[in-house]
């Protein structure tokens, strides 16, 4: 897999109709899955014990009227007219709103940030707040630390309730699109018939996350579509065939006759009408893979009016019958014509499967977000498609998410307590979107604070309505997700806690530039052939693990290389922008330091595709060098007074030096660029840098170029460093608990920092170092 995370010719970004339209189509079966199939069990979970449905009709109206104005304000208002507009360079999701926070407010809390960050092209500031307020706010943000760390548990508390809806809603949909089997056998049966056929469908579609979607893809959005004619379909016979003036129910009139009439039981009742929206922050979290007015086009033209005549005409039909022999008589099927209801059951169990699909995928890409800002411990991440970005599987979160869907499924074995507990998930989600977006308003839009109080105040009191309701039924399922979100909570802080004081320890036992000029060229050690590759997580001086090393072992390589592979706060960064390559030390020493840079949303590129691009940022910065004697073009990168400079990707710039290890790359480019080669006779491997033509190289250039080809002939070691992070003496006994237990233990049973790098193993050197922190 070679895949960078950016295009600058991204043909997605291209707003043509043509383009639009196939999009919106696309994001029918990706974000809508999920939302489309609410009508199977939102009357089911609403009726289920709150309320009871009588002969007046004013309960299925009072609720219809609720589901109708709740998806009129909360997706179609708040997400398509209003948070889509909060994208982070065309990302969307909590971790893009998080990102944006960090950059107007510099609230960031990853550790080894750097004023040359703020040069990339997505780190951008939409001006500056200019109302004192906004300045006031900013001002605290920035000022208090203890802010920062709010922000970043609301943004993880956001997350982990989306880990926790990738738990429940492959549950309840399935559950509830397997439930139209109720209606053909008797109560006593159908229990024992859909737990196992519901536990069958999820162990099969969690089996087959392993070879991705990208092959049976295409079939998502007719699947999906097919779905949303049938309901819609169904809705209109029913409203015309059982009652025509249900529309009536649709006035706000209806929700206040309903609350006067149910009052607590109704108020109670909230936690399952509000599941009429889960899957609305799918728009927001899948923005990346489409476009804005796609995903509005899709939702406002499709997905709402055929969920409006769904309800509608579920409504119209209960509002003509009301004898319920029991509470699984109210849900979706009873009101599918018999004849169709076969076909229909078939239909549902596909776009269930579909929007599960779509929320764990989803689970998948936040994660891996979190890994990337160093908030979870590293996972194995296989991208299972060379064409579609962002398709990827995480082994070990899947199975994770298995094995507790299936729990829950056999745990409840009935759509009831699962709704309450997927119906908390979902509004926690909200609420979180709805704070960070307040903040959003004021430092990034540049809003009067009046806006945003407006904005959190309409809002976040309809969603508090809704949570309040879904909080009550705390021990009734409800506490499933606040259990999943708390585990997950403590995994995130343990991990971004250790991470964090090992960064300060590295920071703090760095090697001085003193003790490096003091030992001269040769370090005082063998320089052998070869490139040697230290792996370190600082942006400058010298990590601790280089002197424990020659300490013990005094030889290394001809060329050295420090390389740090860090995250930035913006979702991707451009292959031009890709390296910080600066020198250390003098030229004799062949002393260099790189820094790879990647989005949260970017693909790491394979390691032989990255050895290769690293070498050629190397001999760039080597050529480019000696053309800046005299003036200063680089970017000042640390406080050593590293000048570092930007070097791009060799795929991407014509202009740049590039390798081949073969005659068939040279035949290749020798018709494309006027080119001198510096080589060396063949040895196990013959490598050129291929120059493009330019003023005459010195021979300091030509000499330096030369001794990195033989090194990189002679082949590249990879120095990794294998901490053990220990509490000092004296610590707290609840730093002793975190460090000592918690963090060792997900350390050791974490991905260590060469896995997925594809390092071969033969040229990988782990140095053993233990920190006190």
């Amino acid at each position: 897999m070679d895949l960078e995370g950016w295009s600058g010719n991204n043909p997605i970004k291209k707003e043509t109709w043509r383009t639009v339209l196939t999009l919106a189509y696309q994001s029918l079966g990706v974000v809508y899955g999920d939302l489309s199939t609410s009508p199977l069990y939102v009357y089911k979970s609403t009726f289920a014990e709150d309320i009871q449905h009588s002969e007046s009709n004013e309960e299925i109206f009072g609720v219809l009227s609720f589901v109708f104005w709740t998806l009129t304000l909360i997706p179609l208002l708040k997400y398509v007219f209003i948070v889509l507009r909060a994208d982070d360079n065309g990302e969307g999701g909590t971790f893009a709103l998080y990102s944006l926070l960090c950059r107007h407010a510099r609230v960031s809390t990853l550790p080894n940030c750097q004023l040359a960050d703020e040069e990339l092209s997505e780190y951008k500031k939409d001006g500056m707040v200019n109302n004192r307020l906004g300045l006031s706010l900013r001002s605290a943000l920035e000022k208090h630390t203890v802010l920062h760390k709010v922000l970043l548990a609301l943004a993880l508390l956001g997350t982990c309730m989306v880990i926790g809806d990738g738990v429940l809603t492959p549950a309840i949909s399935v559950f509830s699109a397997v439930s139209g089997l109720e209606l053909s056998m008797s109560q006593g049966r159908h229990q024992y018939v859909e737990v196992p056929v519901v536990c069958i469908i999820l162990v099969f579609l969690f089996a087959l996350q392993h070879y991705g979607t990208h092959r049976v893809g295409f079939l998502f959005a007719p699947v999906v579509i097919t779905w949303l004619l049938c309901i819609s379909a169904i809705g209109v016979y029913n409203i015309f065939h059982w009652n025509p003036h249900v529309y009536k129910a649709l006035s706000p009139y209806y929700m206040y006759k309903f609350l006067k009439k149910t009052q607590r039981g109704g108020w109670m009742s909230l936690g399952g009408i509000l599941l009429c929206i889960t899957g609305s922050e799918a728009m927001f979290a899948d923005l990346g893979h489409f476009s804005q007015f796609s995903i509005k086009i899709a939702f406002t033209f499709v997905v709402y009016p055929s969920l409006i005549l769904a309800y509608m005409g579920q409504a119209a039909y209960l509002s003509r019958h009301h004898t319920i022999e029991n509470y699984y008589h109210i849900g979706f099927y009873v009101s599918v014509p018999e004849k169709i209801r076969w076909p229909v059951l078939a239909i549902a169990i596909l776009a269930a499967v579909v929007g599960s699909q779509a929320i764990i995928t989803g689970t998948f890409s936040i994660i891996k977000q979190c890994s990337a800002l160093g908030c979870f411990p590293r996972v194995k991440i296989v991208h299972t498609s060379s064409k579609i970005h962002g398709q990827i599987y995480i082994p070990e979160i899947n199975w994770i998410l298995m094995t507790l869907c299936l729990a829950v499924t056999v745990g409840f074995r009935n759509t009831k307590h699962i709704s309450n507990a997927s119906g908390l998930a979902v509004i926690t989600v909200m609420l979180v979107t709805t704070c960070l977006m307040s903040l959003v308003i004021v430092l990034c839009w540049h809003k009067r604070i009046l806006v945003a109080v407006a904005f959190i105040f309409f809002f976040g009191s309809i969603e508090a309505l809704y949570f309040s309701a879904s909080l009550i039924k705390f021990l009734e399922g409800a506490w499933v997700p606040v259990a999943l979100s708390f585990i997950f909570m403590i995994i995130m802080y343990i991990w971004h806690y250790g991470t964090i004081k090992k960064y300060e320890s590295d920071v703090q036992n760095k090697v001085s530039m003193n003790w490096l000029l003091s030992m001269g060229p040769n370090l005082g050690i063998v320089r052998v052939r070869g490139i040697g590759l230290v792996r370190t997580e600082l942006v400058s001086g010298i990590p601790a693990i280089f002197s424990h090393f020659v300490t013990n072992l005094p030889a290394f390589h001809q060329v050295l290389i420090f390389l740090c592979i860090k995250s930035v706060p913006v979702p991707h960064v451009r292959p031009q922008e890709r390296f910080l390559v600066g020198r250390i030390g003098p030229k004799e020493y062949r002393l260099y330091r790189c820094i790879a840079r990647y989005g949260y949303r970017d693909i790491h590129m394979d390691g032989v595709e990255f050895e290769k691009d690293l070498v050629c940022s190397i001999a760039e910065f080597i050529r480019s060098e000696s053309g800046r004697s005299g003036c200063n073009n680089g970017v000042e990168a640390s406080e050593d007074n590293e000048i570092m400079t930007i070097v791009g990707s060799a795929l991407t710039n014509v202009e740049a030096i590039r390798m081949c290890e073969s005659e068939d790359d040279y035949s290749e480019t020798n018709d494309t660029f006027r080119l001198r080669e510096i080589m060396e006779t063949p040895k196990k491997k013959k490598v050129r840098f291929l120059v493009p033509e330019s003023p005459r190289i010195d021979s300091g250039v030509r000499e330096e170029l030369q001794e990195l080809t033989e090194a990189r002939e002679a082949g590249m070691a990879f120095i990794l460093g294998h901490s053990y992070v220990r509490a000092k003496r004296g610590s707290s006994l609840f730093k002793r608990v975190v460090i000592n237990l918690g963090y060792d233990f997900l350390r050791r049973n974490s991905r260590g920092p060469a896995d997925g790098w594809n390092v071969p193993h033969a040229s990988t050197l782990e140095v053993g170092m233990v920190y006190h922190v």
